[in-house]
């Protein structure tokens, strides 16, 4: 038969190259019509379950987080690979289904799982969050910025600079920011000074409280509408907290500037990142 196809083609040699240009045009015509993503969303069955609990070292997180969600998702029809991590606070385990499996019905089955381990975990540990992966979830680019002996403070507004830049191009979904630390101010209580006042550290963390607050303060009618009045007690720089006063003895106030050591600072590093070893 294959003979015959080909003794037919060779014979009729102007008929062939007039079918095979055909083909080719008809395929250059299809390829230009049909749109092309420049970045595709694939959907693929992996998921990811975290489950949180505040002060749990990394071996209860195994024991009591990770063993109760794998021995459920091990039932589960079409996983592929069940991949868990533990670590002081979290647990995170990783469901990696078939890439045929349908998706609706991996997720489904992993939220039943997740149901049934739920009565194994502790009381105290949070809700266990799902989460789908895709590729719209991992970025294209990534930036890095590294300065050995520059300031962190100088390193984050060049990094925010930067992001807001890329941000206003048009073509840019979004721009995520990662490695910088909350700015915060730190209060450094010196025990002297509170015991030569004879305040305690309630009075100070108390004092504090009461007074980073937005206190709504009813509203005024003035007859042509009405508006809202609130007392704003927000502490917005070091200088607000200097001048609290956390006692008041006739016509001596100590602030807490007296008592304590305010600066500005951020919080803890919770991960490290290293740079040409």
């Amino acid at each position: 038969m294959n003979n015959v196809l080909v003794d037919a083609a060779m014979r009729r040699t102007r008929t062939t190259l007039l079918m095979l240009f055909a083909v080719v045009l008809a395929g250059t015509v299809a390829r230009s019509a049909i749109p092309i993503e420049a970045n595709p969303r694939v959907e693929v069955p992996f998921f990811a379950i975290t489950v949180a609990h505040e002060g749990i070292s990394p071996e209860d997180s195994a024991r009591l987080l990770v063993m109760p969600m794998e021995v459920e998702l091990r039932s589960v029809e079409g996983v592929e690979e069940i991949s868990a991590f533990a670590s002081e606070g979290v647990a995170i385990v990783l469901v990696e289904f078939d890439a045929d499996y349908d998706l609706d019905v991996a997720l489904a089955d992993v939220r039943e799982a997740v149901n049934r381990a739920k009565p194994e975990l502790p009381v105290t540990a949070e809700e266990p969050v799902i989460t789908e992966q895709n590729t719209d979830d991992f970025p294209i680019l990534q930036i890095n910025i590294v300065g050995r002996d520059a300031p962190e403070r100088l390193l984050y507004n060049i990094a925010k600079a930067i992001q807001d830049d890329i941000e206003a191009i048009p073509e840019i979904l979004e721009a995520n920011l990662q490695g910088n630390r909350e700015e915060v101010l730190e209060v450094i209580i010196e025990p002297s000074q509170l015991e030569a006042y004879g305040l305690t550290n309630e009075q100070i963390v108390n004092t504090v409280i009461r007074n980073n607050r937005l206190i709504p303060a009813g509203s005024i009618d003035t007859g042509r509408g009405r508006m809202s009045v609130k007392v704003p007690s927000v502490i917005e720089n070091a200088a607000d907290l200097f001048d609290l006063p956390v006692l008041s003895r006739g016509d001596s106030v100590v602030t807490l500037g007296d008592v304590a050591t305010v600066r500005r600072t951020f919080k803890d590093r919770t991960g490290h990142a290293r740079v040409n070893g």
